[in-house]
């Protein structure tokens, strides 16, 4: 990073310490309550789309090798002992982790996304469809063992398993018949789609409660679900609303938290009714236009452009995001700076850096 940058953004006197997982929670936890917090928090969803190719190694290897996946994680976060990285630890398989109880075939390549195919040929083949067991089905006990496994050394570098993570139930349904069937199913078989839906949101539930019982360090929940963007105001209360409310309802914890970043004023305005209080929605949003949506309780998550600021621009492109989006509100209370998504492929270190430096800056 350039010193002309380092001079136009200048920095807050130093503190004492850096923040480490627990105190990041408590941090956390203030933040849900309306306190302020000083610095200003920053944090970043991360997973298999980013994580990979920033430690330098390939997607596959990420998923497939334990040793590789606690590495990658304890890298960034030692670089970056500032920031909140959500959801922490996440052991994933990408999009294929849920959806592959259900028996969709995955598809793992060297250095591209994992890929669930469909299983469900037409919607007259939903009603064959049964909810799974976590515990024993498709790839979700090796999440478990994988976390089981590393969770010693993951303490002992200071961190805790904080979340509870699924995808939601109109994204794994979509998954299981493809996104534009499912869509028009919607319509066309209102009450197969009702069915389908309960069953993933039960199973959903039973994976929640699931991985708090296997780690009791666990407060917090993220679900995300990008489907429930697709939708107008009818099928959003009809087909997504309750639904994410049964979810949400799952564990009693005192941080939820829900991503879309497709289209969000609708999710927005059903904060409170699904039981939701922190949403990382898309950077297409305006900060004030989602605090008037979703009320004054709910975190804002962002909202930084994700692909063409943090990952496509340069380090004053990002100091010029953060202070435009700083400048949108008058109140920040209840705001985590991060990008209006996750973090995708391609951002550097100098590019975190800059944005943290934005962020924590003198005002």
């Amino acid at each position: 990073m350039g010193d002309g940058f380092r001079l136009a953004v200048p920095r807050c006197p130093a503190k004492k310490g850096n923040f480490m997982r627990d105190d990041q929670w408590d941090a956390m936890l203030r933040l849900v309550r309306g306190e302020s917090i000083m610095p200003e928090p920053v944090g970043l969803i991360i997973d298999c789309p980013w994580l990979p190719g920033w430690f330098g190694t390939t997607i596959l290897e990420y998923l497939s090798d334990d040793e590789t996946w606690l590495a990658a994680n304890l890298k960034v976060m030692r670089e970056f002992p500032g920031m909140w990285f959500l959801p922490g630890f996440w052991a994933e398989y990408g999009m294929s982790t849920e959806p592959s109880a259900f028996g969709v075939r995955c598809r793992f390549h060297e250095n591209d996304f994992p890929h669930a195919e469909r299983v469900l040929p037409s919607w007259q083949e939903a009603d064959r469809i049964t909810v799974p067991d976590c515990r024993t089905d498709g790839l979700l006990p090796f999440v478990i063992k994988r976390l089981q496994h590393c969770r010693g050394r993951i303490e002992a570098a200071g961190h805790r398993i904080r979340f509870a993570v699924s995808r939601g139930p109109m994204n794994i349904a979509s998954y299981l018949l493809g996104q534009t069937e499912f869509l028009l199913g919607l319509r066309s078989e209102p009450e197969r789609a009702l069915q389908l839906l309960d069953k993933v949101s039960r199973f959903i539930v039973d994976w929640l409660r699931y991985q708090k019982e296997c780690f009791p360090s666990i407060e917090g929940v993220l679900v995300l679900d990008d489907l429930i963007g697709f939708v107008g105001p009818r099928d959003f209360e009809r087909f997504a609303c309750p639904f994410l409310r049964l979810v949400f309802a799952a564990l009693d914890v005192p941080v939820k938290m829900l991503h879309n970043d497709a289209h969000g004023l609708i999710t927005a305005k059903y904060a409170a009714q699904i039981g939701f209080n922190a949403f990382n929605f898309s950077y297409e949003h305006g900060l004030g236009e989602i605090r008037a949506l979703a009320g004054e309780e709910v975190v804002l998550v962002g909202n930084i452009p994700p692909r063409d600021v943090l990952a496509g621009g340069t380090p004053e492109d990002v100091a010029r995001a953060v202070q435009a989006a700083k400048a949108s509100l008058t109140d920040r209370r209840r705001v985590l700076w991060s990008a209006g998504g996750g973090t995708p492929p391609g951002v550097t270190s100098e590019n975190l850096r800059a944005f943290y430096e934005a962020v924590t800056a003198c005002a």
